[in-house]
């Protein structure tokens, strides 16, 4: 028997009403290893930082990975059960965007602290039935300072079936490209592919064709929206290599498809950025602002 469909937010709360995991603190040396492995994925000439060198904003994202047991994994991919994973009944998960402090940038090669949080739990009625928006924020510390503070917003829905999803069909025809600033951005099932063993995203929606569109119900292969996010940052990094990341704000707005031609632009100002990730059929798949120091 199939786990029962939560569709509304009060029913939602009560699976939840007692879930508040505490703080988890972790180390990771920052190896150069994998900036050098994504340089390659995104088709950089050399590596994006080396050891001793500021990390990328968001290429934090690389680090501090969990593997866990073969045997531990839903039938979406994801873990079933985790610190700080809801207790919900038939759980499928959004990543929704989040905000991005920088007060000195990340060293690749240092001995950093992460403390991982929980910051808030709602429950909110969609249009296609009941959400759970979870926040989790991330301090990251090197050399006893902190230096970046992360809050991810993650969105969660319980029984969710693929006929709920509203069917959106991927184009081939190209985004515009009318920005001061443009990246095209190409994906394939390899790209997707990496980039999930690179951030160890077991998410079956980015390379399981079948799982995708038989179970989820999408189109095609979904593009990571980390990766979406990342790509955005790229504008700045490539345009404005001198002026540094203050602080972020990244919203991921609708799915992007494999294959799709997708266009990142971005609109300079004084003191940052305008970014978005936009295909022909869709003005905003992601969407970021950034502030320069």
């Amino acid at each position: 028997m199939s786990a029962p469909s939560l569709d509304t937010g009060a029913l939602l709360e009560r699976y939840v009403a007692d879930w508040r995991p505490g703080p988890v603190t972790e180390e990771d040396d920052l190896s150069p290893a994998p900036t050098a492995a994504l340089s390659a994925v995104l088709g950089l000439a050399e590596p994006a930082a080396a050891a001793g060198q500021p990390l990328p904003p968001l290429w934090h994202w690389l680090h501090f990975l969990t593997w866990p047991a073969q045997d531990t994994l839903g039938p979406d991919g994801h873990p079933a059960a985790g610190h700080f994973l809801p207790p919900l009944p038939a759980r499928t998960r959004m990543f929704a965007g989040g905000r991005c402090l920088v007060t000195e940038p990340l060293r690749l090669g240092e001995r950093t602290e992460r403390t991982s949080s929980l910051v808030s739990v709602t429950a909110k009625q969609g249009r296609s039935g009941a959400l759970l928006f979870v926040t989790q924020r991330f301090d990251y510390h090197q050399r006893g300072t902190l230096c970046l503070v992360e809050e991810q917003d993650i969105v969660y829905r319980s029984g969710a079936l693929a006929t709920q999803r509203p069917r959106t069909e991927p184009t081939a025809a190209a985004p515009p490209h009318d920005a001061p600033w443009t990246l095209p951005l190409t994906t394939d099932p390899t790209l997707l592919f990496r980039v999930s063993a690179l951030t160890a995203n077991t998410h079956r929606i980015h390379y399981d064709h079948p799982y995708a569109t038989g179970v989820e119900g999408y189109p095609d292969l979904v593009v990571h929206g980390p990766l979406l996010a990342l790509a955005m940052l790229e504008l700045p990094r490539r345009h404005q290599p001198r002026k540094r990341v203050r602080s972020l704000i990244y919203r991921l707005h609708s799915p992007a498809f494999a294959g799709e031609p997708l266009g990142v632009l971005g609109t300079p100002s004084p003191n940052g950025a305008e970014l978005t990730v936009a295909s022909a059929r869709e003005n905003r798949h992601a969407s970021a602002r950034v502030v320069f120091a």
